[in-house]
């Protein structure tokens, strides 16, 4: 006799199984590519994240308004995921591996609905990501960093879209200019590409300076606000008096002694200056703080200080000047100091900042940004960052392959003939994993105001008569040759978006039981079909 009343969980568990959750989870992910759905391509709007306390972000960079949103649904965050792992991995192409993940999950629904087992398409899906890797690498272009116009048109395909169009080529030129600079040994880490934002002039005023700029001031206005020929120290040390790490107690019975305690502190401070100045230092940048009376002694010396400057901008005024940070006055000398032609403070709006320029070879860089308003500042250093992520990723795997939709054809062309060679169901898989590549062209033309099916059917016949690099070009809003028109993309944003954007369908697809414990956060809600989404609203 079996007891019908068995409890296996908690009342407060919340429990969706087999097509439910399936269905749930899919649609959860549909909605994250929707919403960044209008954002692709040079002709995407914008969307505008009000957060509640009023804060504005007017952008349309996927991962910034994933991450902004606050997404709930655990199904959607897994979504977000593959738009931050392609964030830190090459610094774009977020919006594309969303959308690619989205539309495979909507594409195994259709498939679902045929009887088809979750398993079987899984397994068609991994088999279209590998392949497609394979013809990835083969159909990639080879380059240089000699090839220094087609890294411009790397740099400019990437920032287009991104409201930096007047200044495209002016951006690329910089973008370009700084990673061959900071290259070394054939790496480039972009942290030694610093991005300095300063309010006033406009976005064409936009520079790059050979060395760094840090939002520091001089610590006193009787120091020179110009340096020629700087001789700079870098310290990490305080240039004040240490405290003792113990509580201490010093008793004083007579006002000499008193007298003498405070020369003993002066001279201290003025050893500390002197071994600064006879090092032949002119400029001084502190990690920690500089006392009231060494900055009286420096300025007295007529040399340049900031204090409290933070450990990655040492680092790299280290990298610019070729100095050593040191840790010990007494290991400061002439052979420590680091060399600019000029270090000087300039007032940018209303912040004043200190200008490192003129070093000799430098492996760390700066790129100021001016703008009329904080947001297209913002706007526009996620523009640059996007562009040095594809100029670095194309540097380092040395392979470009061709942009507007024209590679995606390629692909689900060639995934459509390998299909053929297949006998089992996992065929119809990897034709919907083909139809979800062709998603891409299909929205830049419905972002552009071109109709898609136009566009796509004049895409198949080109590809099929062996026009590999037959494209969108959204500057005519025609297929063309778009590696002529100089569309050009990293390999690496394509092999990632597919690989992680696969990976991610495949996991969603193989749940077939959510299991939801109740939370006092009220976190229930976010496993049903209604998404949950917190923090900032999206107004396109």
């Amino acid at each position: 006799m079996t007891d019908k009343s068995l409890t296996l969980m908690p009342e407060d568990i919340q429990r969706i199984m087999g097509k439910d959750a399936q269905r749930n989870n899919i649609l959860a992910a549909r909605m994250v590519a929707e919403v960044v759905k209008t954002t692709l391509g040079p002709k995407g709007m914008d969307k505008m994240l009000v957060s509640p306390t009023g804060e504005i972000i007017v952008t349309n960079d996927g991962v910034t308004i994933l991450d902004e949103m606050q997404i709930e649904h655990p199904a959607a965050k897994m979504m977000v995921e593959i738009a931050k792992t392609q964030e830190s991995e090459v610094g774009d192409g977020t919006t594309t591996a969303v959308m690619i993940a989205g539309k495979l999950l909507e594409n195994a629904e259709k498939l679902l609905d045929k009887k088809i087992h979750p398993t079987v398409i899984t397994k068609g899906y991994r088999l279209a990501a590998e392949k497609s890797q394979e013809i990835l690498k083969e159909v990639a272009l080879r380059i240089t960093s000699d090839n220094e116009d087609v890294l411009r048109q790397v740099a400019m395909t990437a920032m287009t879209g991104k409201g930096a169009e007047d200044s495209r080529e002016r951006f690329a030129d910089i973008i370009v200019r700084a990673v061959k600079q900071v290259q070394e040994d054939g790496k480039i880490d972009i942290e030694n590409i610093k991005i300095e934002k300063s309010k006033g002039d406009g976005i064409k005023d936009t520079e790059l300076i050979s060395g760094v700029i840090i939002d520091k001031e001089r610590v006193s206005q009787d120091m020179p606000k110009k340096v020629n020929g700087a001789k700079i120290a870098l310290i990490d040390f305080p240039l004040e008096l240490r405290n003792p790490e113990i509580t201490t107690k010093i008793s004083i019975s007579t006002p000499d002694q008193l007298q003498s305690f405070l020369h003993e502190e002066e001279r201290v401070i003025k050893d500390m200056i002197e071994k600064v100045k006879l090092s032949g230092a002119n400029v001084l940048f502190c990690q920690k703080g500089i006392d009231d009376f060494a900055q009286y002694l420096l300025a007295k010396e007529e040399i340049y200080a900031c204090r409290r400057v933070a450990k990655s901008d040492m680092e790299k005024i280290s990298k610019a000047t070729r100095g050593r940070i040191v840790s010990n006055l007494s290991e400061l000398t002439p052979f420590e100091l680091g060399d600019s032609e000029k270090v000087e403070s300039v007032k940018h709006g209303e912040d004043y900042f200190t200008h490192i320029g003129g070093c000799k070879n430098p492996k760390a860089l700066t790129i100021l940004i001016h703008g009329g308003t904080s947001h297209v500042i913002d706007e526009i250093e996620r523009a640059l960052k996007d562009g040095l992520g594809d100029v670095i990723c194309s540097l380092e795997s040395g392979l470009v392959v061709p942009g507007g939709g024209a590679i995606e054809m390629e692909l689900a062309k060639r995934l459509r003939e390998f299909s053929q060679e297949l006998s089992g169901r996992e065929q119809l898989a990897i034709e919907e994993f083909a139809s979800a590549l062709e998603f891409i062209p299909s929205t830049l033309a419905e972002n552009a105001g071109v109709d898609p099916i136009d566009v796509l059917t004049e895409l198949k016949s080109r590809h099929d008569a062996g026009e590999k690099s037959a494209g969108l070009n959204l500057f005519t809003n025609k297929v063309e040759n778009v590696l002529e028109a100089r569309i050009i993309e990293p390999l690496k944003i394509k092999i990632q978006a597919i690989s992680s954007a696969s990976e991610v369908a495949i996991m969603i697809l193989r749940i077939d039981d959510v299991i939801a414990s109740n939370t006092k956060k009220g976190s229930m809600k976010n496993v049903g079909p209604g998404m949950g989404m917190s923090g900032m609203s999206p107004l396109d």
